[in-house]
């Protein structure tokens, strides 16, 4: 059991009317990795990522977890397990403060369980992990409403509340979306201390320059195909993935 990779993609196929969203991908990922997904838009990304997290249905194969067979899971069982994900367009409560934002998480049956049923006090958590992941306290953002924030904080929020979950596991879609170039940079120690800290991370980012610094291996996918999977370096040699983003010249 301890020898089994933390979590195993085998073959997983989604098709929508006959449409291969996701065609027979495979793929693992050991503890205390950071894998990196990219590639074009449509490329099926996204849908990978539903299909680990149980947001959408798979027409065939498995996703295992630490040994076990999650295919087709629902969203909170898989939560429960230690798997958190963010999502690419941002949906917070627009109408309560950040931190009251946290409230969700934080109340969670897998905190709860790991707590050994005792919550403590909630704000003073919430705002604990807000400020690890960028709010200044002293400026009193994360007191505003969630619909006063801009887009890089409402990112950070996003983030915020898949780590008070307390995941072995986060997957993290496009995080660095719509960001400018000073705040991706604020984030990345944020992820690389996670990674200290013994998280394992698969990020979706359309950002290379920024994901494959800390990214240690790198799939490539395109029409729902994995046509590469290696270092940074190997997969952006790979003319498959050449073709795929730049086009044929024929």
């Amino acid at each position: 059991m301890n020898d089994r990779p933390l979590l195993e993609v085998r073959d997983i196929l989604k098709t929508f009317g006959g449409v291969h969203a996701v065609s027979r991908l495979s793929f693992t990922l050991e503890k205390g990795d950071l894998l990196g997904i990219i590639g074009p838009n449509g490329s099926g990304k996204t849908t990978t990522v539903n299909l680990i997290t149980g947001f959408v249905k798979a027409t065939g194969g498995k996703v295992l977890y630490k040994g076990e067979d999650i295919t087709n899971w629902t969203p909170y069982k898989i939560v429960r397990l230690g798997i958190a994900r963010t999502f690419q367009m941002v949906k917070p409560f627009y109408q309560l403060p950040a931190y009251k934002n946290m409230i969700v998480p934080l109340y969670s049956p897998r905190v709860k369980q790991l707590a050994g049923g005792k919550y403590g006090d909630r704000n003073a958590v919430a705002l604990d992990l807000l400020e690890e992941v960028g709010f200044e306290r002293d400026a009193q953002v994360a007191y505003k409403v969630a619909s006063a924030l801009p887009q890089g904080y409402l990112k950070r929020l996003e983030l915020a509340k898949a780590i008070a979950l307390q995941p072995e596991l986060m997957i993290l879609d496009e995080l660095f979306s719509g960001l400018s170039l000073a705040e991706v940079a604020s984030i990345v120690p944020i992820i690389e201390k996670l990674l200290q800290e013994g998280k394992t991370i698969i990020m979706i980012e359309h950002r290379l320059k920024e994901l494959f610094r800390i990214a240690n291996r790198v799939i490539v996918l395109n029409y729902g195909r994995k046509i590469a999977e290696g270092s940074a370096k190997e997969v952006m040699e790979s003319d498959e993935v050449k073709k795929a983003y730049l086009g044929s010249e024929e």
